[in-house]
């Protein structure tokens, strides 16, 4: 799910598994700010996936360099899922939601 968010920017799934998710991926992406090799092979230990590694070293870090930290965010969806009534939700990187950019809302 880790190599899915990252080459994707944004995947739907259960509340549960997006929170744990999100404390799973986000030291990945501090640790991507600094690029050297070491991290690179620490990184390529937990994501097993050579292009999710190359975008997240390229693409991800390289948006994400000034912000401090909360690189996810969670939406809850409002329909619960058919099967089972679980609790759905969208977990997206927060600086490629192209949505607030069109409409000029900043964050606060």
């Amino acid at each position: 799910m880790a190599s899915s968010l990252i080459l994707n920017k944004r995947i739907t799934t259960t509340l549960a598994k997006a929170k744990a998710l999100k404390r799973y991926v986000e030291p990945l992406i501090t640790k991507a700010k600094d690029n050297t090799t070491h991290s690179r092979r620490t990184v390529m230990s937990y994501l097993q996936n050579k292009e999710s590694v190359t975008t997240l070293f390229g693409e991800v870090a390289g948006r994400v360099a000034d912000r401090p930290g909360g690189y996810t965010r969670i939406i809850k969806l409002s329909a619960p899922r058919l099967g089972d009534a679980a609790d759905m939700c969208l977990l997206e990187l927060v600086d490629f939601n192209d949505i607030y950019k069109k409409m000029g809302l900043r964050k606060r």
